[in-house]
């Protein structure tokens, strides 16, 4: 922005100009108008105006080259190429897990179908229809899900924001796509006679205690792994969940991340310790102090403060559950679900012995009630039954 105010000498109008210029130094120009005092004041305050312009003109046409020639030389970048630069801007912002994520569709993904398809794509060049059509392949050839590209849309179009803000392309072509509906969730759960057949097959192998823990406290697999002996209030019978471990891969190398901050605020929560589950503890932390003792200097000492250890005292990797629960399952002939499905089958669990969506949502740590209604909407069909029930004898009959 141009300033300017009018300066009176030696009885005539001067300007004075007042502007940043293209190397952020501030510049105070003046010049004679040649009009004096009296009776000229409109005039210079018109010439003050038309010198204000045109100054403002002149720094708009000189910014507009230097952003033509910035765009002319950075743009001369490859799309993919672009796409791994960005990954390393953006990985000392955000948290270790996040950018795992990103680095996996960007370099595992996305990369390799535009070196395949679009050899050499500048990223000036990308278009709409190139990334529509990367969507198309996504859903048509390699057969993932819908929401696998929506998740893949939001990584691209994150980046090009990025270039579009600094100046490298003039719009964002991810912003002109169209994405695929994002597929409505249906979670599966055991109910109470699978779960009766789960824990009695289950005893003394190594993924019981997260069985019993996310089937019975709903807890999220990084929240069994994150439960430490200090979250435990033996006299206040309590847990607190405030810590959890996860892991991802950076660089090809697999990272444990640990951190006292939950998923979300919601998250953090506090639940009652029944009595089986005080006992459970009980034994697994006199057991722990009997493997101290047996595997003497041998016994890692990194996790002490760990529940969910091993019995040479490692922790337990949250991927290994995952897996061992699935080969469990085949191996005892039952049901396929998932792990995390146990979370599912608590809450349904709970809805049956009439606990309110409400309660159901503090109970889990979801951060809104919507989250648990959308995805627990099967539990609410014995409630559609009973408004059918009583509407009924209304029905007209012939």
């Amino acid at each position: 922005m141009v300033a300017g105010h009018l300066r009176v000498r030696n009885d005539y109008y001067y300007i004075v100009l007042s502007y940043t210029d293209e190397k952020g130094k501030r510049q105070t120009p003046s010049f004679a108008t040649n009009l004096k005092v009296k009776g000229n004041k409109k005039r210079a305050e018109d010439m003050l105006y038309e010198a204000r312009k045109a100054k403002t003109e002149e720094l708009e046409k000189k910014k507009a080259k230097r952003r033509k020639n910035y765009q002319n030389a950075e743009s001369d970048i490859g799309f993919t190429e672009f796409l791994v630069s960005w990954l390393e801007m953006i990985k000392p912002n955000v948290e270790v897990t996040t950018y795992s994520a990103y680095n996996v569709v960007i370099t595992k993904r996305v990369n390799p179908y535009f070196d395949k398809h679009f050899p050499n794509l500048m990223l000036r060049e990308v278009t709409p229809k190139m990334i529509q059509d990367y969507y198309t392949y996504g859903l048509k050839v390699e057969g993932v899900s819908a929401n696998t590209v929506i998740h893949r849309h939001a990584n691209i179009r994150k980046a090009l924001q990025h270039a579009y803000k600094i100046g490298l392309i003039d719009s964002n072509p991810a912003d002109k796509i169209e994405r695929p509906k994002k597929e409505k969730f249906e979670s599966s759960y055991y109910n109470a006679e699978e779960l009766e057949a789960l824990f009695e097959a289950i005893q003394g192998d190594p993924c019981e205690l997260a069985v019993i823990i996310a089937a019975f406290y709903g807890l999220r697999r990084s929240e069994i792994v994150g439960l430490k002996w200090k979250a435990i209030d033996f006299e206040r019978k309590t847990i607190t969940i405030n810590h959890i471990v996860t892991e991802t891969m950076m660089d090809g190398k697999k990272v444990v991340v640990q951190k006292n901050r939950p998923k979300t605020k919601s998250s953090y929560r506090t639940l009652p310790l029944v009595k089986p589950f005080e006992e459970l503890l009980l034994n697994i932390r006199e057991k722990q102090e009997i493997n101290k003792k047996l595997c003497g200097k041998c016994y890692c000492k990194d996790y002490l403060e760990y529940i969910y250890v091993n019995d040479l005292g490692e922790l337990i990797s949250p991927n290994f559950i995952t897996q061992h629960f699935r080969i469990f399952l085949k191996n005892h002939n039952l049901r396929q679900i998932r792990f995390h499905d146990l979370r599912h089958s608590c809450a349904s669990l709970l809805y049956a012995n009439g606990v309110a969506l409400k309660d159901i949502q503090e109970w889990l740590g979801h951060s809104d009630i919507s989250t648990t209604s959308n995805i627990y909407t099967h539990l609410d069909y014995s409630t559609k039954v009973n408004s059918a029930n009583a509407i009924i004898d209304y029905f007209p009959t012939k």
